[in-house]
């Protein structure tokens, strides 16, 4: 009864290495009070939780608390290369959003522009760096630590498993143990009491011999039961202790060896990733660092000098300094009313007077000026340039004498050119509708004073009205457009000057392209006449035809270029400096002695260098491109009786064997050297020649061409 009530005081607790404490605090009992088997059993399974299953507890939690480290580390590298391409990402849109436009392409002429461009584009590739850094973070550590977490999980799941089972197996064997032990005691209880109640028999001379006989057969079988029990015991007792010394010094010590061979590996793999951590940042150090030199190279580029020269040369104008303001007189008009005689003779004697005045005033660009000489100095766009003004609505006198020795007064009627040509403003033309019906109303009364005469600047603004109105459609197309005139007239002169050589250049580069195509079609074309087999020559005068048509129109853009540059320079295009504009050009196309030119005297020339066009010009320039075939065709006749005198421009090396079956070609052997009289023009073929009697073409492909380097620009004959 004793040990029911113990067992069940025991079950009332829980069942673990932290309940079973209680057992080893309470005080010793007395040595004279025994303990029971219950306790003595609860005692050695303490001792054994205590050795084995208390550490695994421990352990496992320490290895969980690892793991769950290790996954902590590995979610903030996450989140520092999310950083990392955030701010990379971030910085590639400020340098994106600050990169230069189309419209601001004009900005690269200036050093300090181009320092910050080159900034920018540095600072492109420093945020190219950061990705580097979040795509090494994300293959270096991140990937490694959650593949290693996850071997881990599973490492530390089986050494935990063998240590549990372990565990259960010796306490298995205790419990088995125990129970070979309680039934050896109790067979052995059994054999005593058979021993005494046979003994009790065989004194009592009232039993029978029967009775007695089977006393002693069940004192023997009990003994013997008894001897069993304690073979079996002892059987059991050896095998525990056995398994019991195996499972302290063998199996518990390499379990626990393994999980802390997992644990050191875990810390190692740790302190790795830590050095990784840095070592990523310290890999992309010199390519940041390149960056940071290449800011500062830009930066120590600017230079000041140059770019205020360039700011010069942008928007110099090339204007002459004005002259000195005249003193006008307005007391004229008192002097006019004293009688009519007087005012007769006044009007005839003031008149030129005035005109002169009005025509030698040169207006100054930069002088603030009413909205109506804005008008009259407005930049001048001109697309044909229009004839002058007929000389019945003004009549300018001569030019004046010359105020400095730079500039000419100029006619007020050239001023009116320029006003009939100029671009207007939309805001002005307003102004000038709004002030023509005060200005009509002044001069009314001035003509009421002046016997009903209108005056001068009454002649004139209605004069300027009337240009301006008739151009009004043509102007406001062009300025909703955003057009510029084609000769650039709406620019200072230098600046114009320079747009103008540029477009021919330009176009001087386009006859050349065109040059290049027809002589590597008059080469081809050559070639399938000699050799019909290799193709139709008919079927490249189509093309021919075409080639010609672009060069003569590119030549008449190019002399309609040349005569507005002339202009803008103060003279008319001679022979010697077109030529030297034009390159070569001319010197191939226009073989025939050019005409005077005399249009100089057909212009009329304005403050800003435009000019009023006179179509004999056109006429003269379509009369040399039709005479420029004919010119053609006869140094064709000129190349063939000089073929025989071509000189080398170079040697080669023949690559490959050509047996030059086709007439015009040449057999050579592969290493030959040759000399080279005529290089590719784009057909495929050069024209070689060996021991300076035989000449003929072989493939370009075939040959190695070593050019002189004097021979640059040298002639080819067709």
């Amino acid at each position: 009864m004793m040990m029911h009530e113990e067992l069940f005081d025991f079950l009332s607790r829980q069942r673990s290495v932290g309940s079973l404490r209680w057992f080893l605090e309470e005080p010793d009992p007395p040595s004279a009070v025994p303990l029971t088997p219950l306790q003595e059993y609860l005692q050695r399974l303490l001792e054994m939780k205590m050795l084995s299953s208390d550490q695994f507890d421990n352990l496992e939690k320490h290895t969980q608390w690892g793991i769950d480290f290790v996954e902590k580390y590995t979610k903030f590298v996450k989140e520092r290369s999310e950083i990392e391409l955030n701010y990379a990402r971030q910085m590639r849109n400020l340098s994106k959003k600050y990169q230069p436009k189309k419209k601001d392409e004009d900005e690269n002429k200036y050093t300090w522009c181009r320092a910050f461009h080159s900034t920018l584009n540095e600072l492109n590739d420093y945020a190219g760096q950061h990705e580097v850094i979040a795509e090494n973070m994300m293959s270096q550590i991140i990937a490694e630590l959650t593949r290693y977490s996850q071997e881990i999980k599973t490492e530390r799941k089986t050494h935990f498993h063998d240590g549990r089972k372990a565990q259960q197996h010796i306490e298995a064997g205790w419990k088995q143990l125990e129970s070979c032990k309680r039934k050896f005691e109790r067979d052995c209880k059994e054999a005593d009491r058979a021993q005494q109640y046979f003994e009790k028999m065989d004194a009592d001379i009232n039993v029978t011999k029967a009775d007695v006989e089977k006393a002693r057969q069940q004192a023997q079988m009990r003994h013997q039961m008894a001897s069993d029990s304690k073979s079996e015991y002892s059987s059991y007792l050896q095998k525990f202790n056995q398994e019991q010394n195996e499972h302290y010094y063998t199996i518990i010590p390499n379990i626990f060896q393994k999980i802390q061979a997992m644990e050191e590996k875990r810390i190692e793999r740790m302190g790795e990733s830590l050095k990784t951590f840095a070592e990523v940042d310290r890999q992309i150090l010199p390519i940041i660092g390149k960056c940071l030199d290449g800011m500062t190279q830009a930066a120590e580029s600017i230079e000041s000098k140059t770019d205020s020269s360039q700011v010069i040369e942008s928007y110099k104008s090339g204007f002459e300094p004005p002259g000195d303001v005249e003193f006008e007189d307005y007391g004229q008009a008192m002097k006019r009313t004293v009688s009519e005689t007087s005012l007769t003779n006044s009007r005839s004697e003031n008149k030129p007077e005035r005109s002169s005045k009005s025509k030698s005033k040169t207006l100054w660009p930069f002088i603030k000026k009413n909205k109506l000489m804005s008008l009259l100095t407005s930049p001048v766009p001109r697309q044909p340039p229009p004839d002058p003004p007929s000389p019945s609505a003004v009549t300018p006198d001569p030019c004046p004498a010359p105020q400095t020795p730079k500039q000419c007064k100029e006619p007020l009627s050239h001023r009116f050119n320029d006003l009939m040509t100029s671009k207007p403003r939309m805001q002005c033309l307003r102004s000038l509708r709004r002030g023509s019906a005060q200005s009509l109303y002044y001069n009314k009364e001035l003509m009421k004073r002046t016997l009903g005469r209108p005056t001068y600047a009454f002649e004139a603004r209605q004069y300027v009205l009337s240009l301006k109105l008739l151009s009004l459609n043509a102007h406001v197309r062009n300025l909703i457009e955003g057009s510029n005139p084609e000769d650039f007239s709406h620019l200072p002169p230098e600046q114009r000057r320079k747009k103008l050589q540029a477009k021919i250049d330009d176009i001087n580069k386009d006859i050349q392209k065109e040059m290049d195509q027809r002589d590597a079609l008059t080469k081809m074309k050559e070639v399938y006449i000699k050799n019909p087999q290799m193709g139709d020559p008919n079927s490249v005068d189509p093309r021919l035809a075409e080639i010609a048509h672009n060069i003569e129109k590119l030549q008449v853009e190019a002399q309609k270029f040349e005569g507005w540059l002339a202009e803008v320079e103060g003279r008319m295009p001679v022979k010697s400096d077109t030529s030297r504009r034009t390159s070569t050009v001319y010197e191939t196309q226009n073989s025939t002695p050019p005409t005077n030119n005399n249009c100089a005297q057909d212009r009329e020339s304005s403050p800003d260098g435009s000019y009023t066009e006179e179509p004999s010009s056109e006429v003269q320039t379509s009369n040399e491109s039709k005479v420029q075939p004919e010119t053609a065709e006869s140094g064709d006749e000129f190349d063939d009786a000089e073929e025989d005198m071509l000189p080398t421009i170079g040697t080669c090396k023949a690559l490959y064997p050509f047996e030059g079956h086709n007439e015009g070609t040449i057999a050579i052997t592969e290493g030959e050297l040759l000399y080279v009289i005529e290089e590719d023009k784009g057909d495929g073929w050069t024209r070689v020649r060996r021991n300076e009697e035989e000449e003929g073409y072989v493939p370009t492909s075939y040959v190695e061409v070593f050019l002189d380097s004097n021979a640059k620009g040298a002639i080819t004959y067709i």
